[in-house]
């Protein structure tokens, strides 16, 4: 191909816009091969701002949890995409402000798929490098994103996949493999320390009065046995009993929402819920803000049916919400720990390190966030320890707090769960500002 060739196609594609899609604005979306045999989908939408170009505002990238969620449904139109389920205008939406990224990853998440069962990934590295992958083909599509600032968001299992994406991103770049401005990365309600989060469950819910003494005890000798499979490397054990703990929780807190401990549900497990699985009863419960609505089935018939034949999903490639076998494949990974990858991104690298984290959710508890927070050592770590926490105020509301000390910012979001920017748009609004500086 010519030079002359290259640079037009580089100047078309920087003059060009997005396409109608499914909802309002101009949007894209498509398959890169990460890898032969392993095919991952991203849905980009451009800005619907008043800017003369969309490249006046950043590109903020967003990874669901899991693993196994599918970022393109879930946190599409549960959380911050242009449209919520019912295909109402969504006025917190995060394309209002700047360009967003759904990536359905791992592969095998979502509309992404696989040519057979030797191509999942197993690790959290792998995903790493496929998502590496999958901005080489991203920007190889639309260049006009290279100088675009980059941010990643993400949400709970994401807590996991997004800290080495960025890291293996950043390398990237440093060797000349792929031109992107990595400018930040933030991780939501994040499961970077499992057993953090699972030792904080039942002290949680004592405070809370969801919990007795005596169900507070029954929580804190299986989280225990946990701590202590995890100290034993015995990974895929670990994650039988992480089951279990949760079980326990469901069991004495007599079916409290784990996502939001103050969301509506029936009370008590009935016998279908016993009957799942603990993963299947964990994300049967996800969605369902309306106790007697089927959100998931919702979300299923909507990606299924006006979506995939909106994009051109090939037919043979069947929407979830969320892949069992991605899960799966995934056991020996779960309950191992990321720090040392917050770490090094820290200390090794210019990026901004953040965390926002919903004082409702019970999950990944705001609690056990802290404790493995403290536990970061780099360079800087006292001047965090130092800096004071101070208010995050939104028309005279308060919404939270934040402490901030070398590139690392924590946020505690009020009135939050797990799904934080669906359950307090105005606190993630203040978040995304101070990350990206749009506008």
């Amino acid at each position: 191909m010519s030079t002359c060739l290259v640079i037009f196609l580089a100047l078309f594609a920087a003059l060009a816009s997005g396409k109608p899609g499914y909802g309002p604005g101009e949007q894209d979306w498509g398959y890169v091969d990460v890898r032969p045999g392993a095919h991952m989908f991203y849905w980009l939408y451009y800005t619907t701002a008043n800017v003369s170009s969309y490249t006046e505002r950043p590109l903020a990238i967003w990874l669901q949890g899991g693993p196994g969620v599918s970022s393109t449904g879930y946190g599409n139109f549960e959380e911050l995409g242009p449209v919520d389920l019912y295909g109402d205008w969504r006025s917190w939406t995060w394309v209002k402000d700047m360009n967003v990224l759904f990536i359905d990853n791992p592969v095998g998440t979502g509309f992404s798929y696989v040519d057979g069962s030797s191509y999942y990934t197993t690790t959290n590295k792998q995903i790493a490098l496929d998502l590496v992958e999958l901005m080489k083909g991203f920007y190889q599509l639309h260049p006009e994103f290279e100088e675009v600032p980059l941010h990643i968001f993400c949400e709970s299992y994401g807590g996991k996949m997004a800290p080495e994406f960025a890291l293996e991103l950043y390398y990237a770049k440093e060797r000349g493999e792929v031109r992107s401005n990595l400018t930040s990365v933030a991780l939501g309600d994040p499961w970077t320390s499992p057993i953090d989060s699972v030792l904080a469950w039942g002290p949680f819910l004592r405070e809370m009065g969801i919990v007795d003494h005596a169900g507070y005890n029954a929580i804190q000798e299986a989280a225990n046995f946990t701590a202590q499979l995890v100290e034993e490397e015995r990974w895929f054990q670990a994650t039988k009993q992480y089951n279990i703990t949760q079980e326990e929780v469901l069991k004495v807190s007599k079916g409290v929402d784990i996502y939001n401990v103050l969301k509506e549900t029936k009370g008590g497990l009935d016998q279908r819920q016993i009957s799942l699985s603990a993963k299947e009863r964990l994300y049967s419960t996800m969605v369902k803000y309306d106790i007697d609505e089927d959100r998931t089935k919702m979300l299923e018939d909507l990606m299924r049916g006006p979506v995939a034949e909106t994009l051109g999903i090939p037919s043979n490639v069947v929407w979830v919400l969320f892949s069992e076998t991605v899960f799966d494949v995934h056991r020996t990974d779960f309950m191992k720990p990321v720090i040392h990858i917050v770490n090094e991104l820290l200390e090794k690298t210019p990026l901004k390190v953040g965390v926002f984290s919903g004082g409702l959710d019970l999950i990944c508890a705001t609690p056990g966030t802290v404790n493995w927070i403290a536990k970061l050592d780099w360079s800087r770590r006292d001047e965090y320890l130092a800096a004071p926490r101070n208010a995050i105020t939104v028309d005279r509301i308060l919404e939270g707090y934040q402490k901030s000390g070398g590139n690392f910012t924590m946020f505690w979001i009020n009135r939050s769960g797990h799904m934080a920017p669906a359950d307090n748009p105005a606190a993630m609004s203040h978040v995304l500002r101070e990350f990206t500086n749009f506008g």
